[in-house]
């Protein structure tokens, strides 16, 4: 009564009972497709858990714990301290398990994210530092020791403190190269962890995230400042052509990844210039194969 009273005398604009009813549609479609979203996304990520013995009870542990954790990191108020009160309200949890789950100590970095960061960067120096390339610029087999051109010497500057041998094992393992009577051969230019599902699962929480990230950027960024994030598919693709498309695709992408690589490599901030160093910025760029059977709509 009071709304329509509003109305005819003029006092309320006729928009208000308009966007009184977008605006509750709006949300409600917003987190209808979240909801699916977010489905289609725990769907791969369960079944990784599951086949690792994580049970729900751990997953939602650590639910909570983001939850919070992203509450106090990027969610206080107008710059301002967050507050266990304003984490409470914003994540629904008591205040009780907010301040608890605050003070709690997260994981730290393991090794196996180490040992995968460390064999990348190894793999990338030898593949663009000219210290370790032949005299036709490839990269050059090398001597497993020596104060320089040597394997250990590409080890020291690129792995920080992990001994050669040691990252001489990893990649051998994820067969990125192999040994000769002269020293070592790069006979991959990516490294891929072999056997050892932990580092599997390290590329888990890397590379996802990453994605998610800058899904999440580009929601909010105006259009000049998108992140690229595009991908190629087709429904009709026949079966007898997908081996054929692996293969196009492997190769096209490592060799874009090899020139994205050494341009990175080429505009590195250099220790000795603190100016650069302070400004350096971590930038990733990824690509990836999917396919699915025809008796599946999604991911599942």
């Amino acid at each position: 009564m009071l709304i329509a009273s509003l109305l005819k005398s003029g006092l309320l604009p006729i928009d208000f009972t308009i966007f009184g009813t977008i605006i509750p549609n709006m949300v409600k479609s917003i987190h209808d497709t979240l909801t699916r979203a977010l489905l289609r996304l725990l769907k791969p990520l369960v079944r990784v858990l599951l086949r690792n013995g994580i049970a729900y009870g751990s997953f939602a542990e650590l639910a909570k714990k983001t939850y919070v954790d992203v509450a106090f990191e990027s969610f206080a108020r107008n710059g301002k301290k967050q507050t266990v009160s304003q984490a409470s309200a914003l994540t629904g949890l008591t205040r009780k398990e907010t301040k608890r789950l605050h003070e709690l100590e997260g994981p730290q970095p393991g090794g196996n994210e180490q040992r995968y960061n460390r064999a990348v960067r190894v793999i990338s120096g030898w593949l663009n530092d000219p210290l370790f390339h032949d005299a036709d610029g490839r990269p050059a087999d090398l001597p497993l020791e020596g104060e320089t051109g040597s394997f250990a010497a590409l080890v020291k500057k690129y792995s920080g403190d992990i001994t050669t041998q040691a990252m001489l094992a990893v990649l051998l393992a994820a067969a990125s190269v192999e040994k000769t009577p002269q020293g070592v051969r790069l006979v991959q230019h990516a490294y891929l962890p072999g056997n050892d599902p932990g580092e599997k699962l390290a590329i888990l929480g890397n590379d996802t995230a990453e994605l998610v990230a800058t899904i999440d950027h580009n929601l909010l960024a105006e259009p000049s400042a998108r992140r690229f994030q595009r991908k190629v598919s087709n429904l009709r693709v026949r079966a007898d052509a997908l081996p054929a498309f692996r293969a196009l695709s492997a190769e096209k992408a490592q060799a874009l990844l090899e020139e994205l690589d050494a341009w990175l490599t080429a505009h590195e901030a250099q220790a000795s210039d603190d100016g650069d160093a302070a400004s350096a910025r971590y930038v990733s760029l990824g690509i990836y194969f999917f396919e699915r059977g025809p008796d599946k709509e999604d991911d599942s």
